[in-house]
């Protein structure tokens, strides 16, 4: 199936977390491909690997040295090929995580930039010299704070950094870089993935004439660093140049049948949906992206319906992707809490409500279990936003956390050794073992949704038309081969009545419902058929 990534629900495993099979602590490939009938019994068509590559490890894997070879901790070429086998026995696509809006300051492409400004590499970077005064030659920051701009000795220049400073941003205006980073995804094409997914894809350009970035008027921070939600990133990223380099990406995997790219937009607000619709906008450019605009604290119906219309309107003819947790944001639960009754009822709930989205679905390791954000010490952690801004900012650690696989096991039957990060008492709670031993549990109700999703066409591949209704009412039909579907969440703790008409209840909904009344528990959802006349009542 060409397109079968339309509608498909996309497992993502962070590989140092997934599974020890080495018994270092830290999760590897085959480790992964031992637990991968987990997945495919979850019911998903792909899975996600965060990097894997080649790595100092200064961002986990998101510096890359070497861009077409695995790094030794996670085991071999021939242990990728093993889990790529495994997979499609299984059903599965792969996909694999493209960090090339910057490459690892150990990338011997960035050794031969930096040594002098004659090289052959030498605009194989973005190099400017100082101001007058030797201070940057704009105020660009970095996402994980201070300038984006590192000095040189060798070259007398700063080279720009939109991240850590180990991590400089490649020229993406120099057309023999754009080549090179195209062999080597290339080389993973012919090896057989399935599709990539591309980090911080609205950041491969910056602008040429190094102008300075002007003030943001709302001042939102982003990744809760320090003052980079101060600016409207306008000159550092999101230039229109990426257009023309995404069609070529396009061009690339249109080569191989059924392939797939899907982008991260690493930003917020109107911005981001505009992002994403730009670059998904007719069939020359990316399949899908996903942005941050659910991976955020608002929790409203207003917001749900705001970003997926605004998609809508933005690339009718394009495709999203949206999800609720990742390996860069607090798990969805705990950033989520205080709108729910427990944790159980929001983490069944999110689900019916993430599953019954127009688009394709991702889902983060442990999400299945209801996990968490994992309270670290400042001791345990190893992310650098987290130990340079603790404790405003406690970094990511706490949702890379080892998956737990057996509640009586060592480590959850993450590890025999000691994980690179610990696993914390209350995720013992709800390991895979644990949680298969009970019918309601939150494993049983993501096998039963996304089952629900896949047996019917409306939530499979269905148009979207949203309901009036006022908070906290989200309500939504879906409609594909003669199905239409009513979807009704409670977005809140407390319970709510609505009349709806000649309708049916169906499918695994909490509510109930009584003659046309329909009673909605606390963060409750229902799907209807019939001809349903919505109404809240007091």
């Amino acid at each position: 199936m060409a397109e079968w990534w339309r509608g498909a629900i996309v497992y993502q495993v962070y590989p140092r977390s997934y599974q020890d099979a080495t018994g270092n602590g830290i999760g590897d490939l085959p480790g992964i491909t031992s637990r991968l009938d987990h997945i495919a019994g979850l019911g998903a068509d792909a899975i996600w690997l965060s990097p894997i590559f080649t790595s100092p490890m200064k961002d986990m894997g998101y510096d890359v040295s070497d861009y077409t070879d695995i790094d030794p901790l996670f085991g071999s070429l021939a242990d990728f090929d093993a889990l790529i086998d495994r997979a499609h026995e299984l059903g599965l696509k792969v996909i694999i995580d493209q960090v090339i809006s910057h490459t690892s300051d150990k990338h011997e492409w960035f050794a031969e930039s930096r040594a002098d400004r004659n090289n052959a590499k030498a605009d194989w970077y973005v190099w400017a010299d100082p101001n007058p005064d030797g201070t940057p030659p704009n105020n660009w920051p970095s996402v994980f704070g201070g300038p984006a701009w590192e000095w040189e000795p060798r070259r007398r220049q700063y080279y720009l950094h939109n991240f850590l400073i180990e991590q400089p941003d490649l020229n993406m205006h120099t057309p023999a870089v754009q080549d090179a980073l195209l062999d080597t995804m290339r080389f993973w094409l012919e090896r057989g993935v399935d599709g990539f997914r591309l980090d911080t894809v609205n950041y491969y350009f910056h602008d040429q004439q190094l102008r300075d970035n002007p003030p943001n008027p709302d001042g939102h921070q982003e990744m809760a660093t320090d003052t980079y939600g101060m600016q409207q990133h306008i000159y550092s990223k999101n230039r229109p140049e990426n257009i023309a380099f995404l069609k070529r990406l396009r061009a690339l995997t249109d080569e191989f049948d059924a392939r797939m790219m899907v982008g991260e937009v690493g930003d917020g607000g109107q911005t981001a949906i505009d992002i994403m619709a730009d670059y998904t906008r007719s069939t020359d450019r990316l399949h899908m992206c996903y942005s941050f605009e659910m991976l955020g604290p608002t929790f409203t119906a207003a917001h749900f319906r705001r970003t997926i219309e605004g998609f809508q309107k933005g690339a009718p003819d394009g495709w999203p992707s949206w999800s609720f947790s990742n390996h860069d944001v607090p798990r969805h639960v705990t950033r989520w809490a205080k709108h729910a009754l427990d944790q159980d009822t929001l983490a069944r709930q999110m689900a019916a409500l993430l599953f019954s989205f127009e688009g394709t679905i991702g889902i983060y390791q442990g999400e299945e279990l209801g996990l968490p954000q994992a309270e670290l010490e400042y001791s345990e952690l190893t992310d650098p936003p987290g130990l340079r801004f603790w404790p405003e900012n406690k970094g990511r650690d706490g949702c890379r956390t080892p998956m737990v696989w057996d509640a009586e096991a060592t480590n959850g039957g993450f590890s025999a050794a000691k994980p690179w990060l610990p696993v914390k008492e209350p995720h013992l709670a709800r390991a895979v073992s644990a949680q298969e031993a009970q019918n309601d549990s939150v494993l049983h109700g993501y096998r039963q949704i996304i089952a629900w999703r896949k047996a019917n066409p409306a939530l499979a591949s269905g148009k979207t038309r949203f309901i009036d209704l006022p908070e906290p009412i989200l309500a939504f039909t879906r409609e594909a081969n003669g199905q239409t579907l009513t979807c009704i969440f409670n977005l809140s703790p407390k319970p709510q009545r609505l009349e709806v008409g000649a309708a049916e209840l169906v499918g695994p909904s909490t509510a109930k419902l009584d003659g046309s009344s329909l009673s909605l528990p606390a963060n409750g959802h229902a799907w209807l058929t019939g001809a349903p006349d919505l109404t809240l009542k007091p």
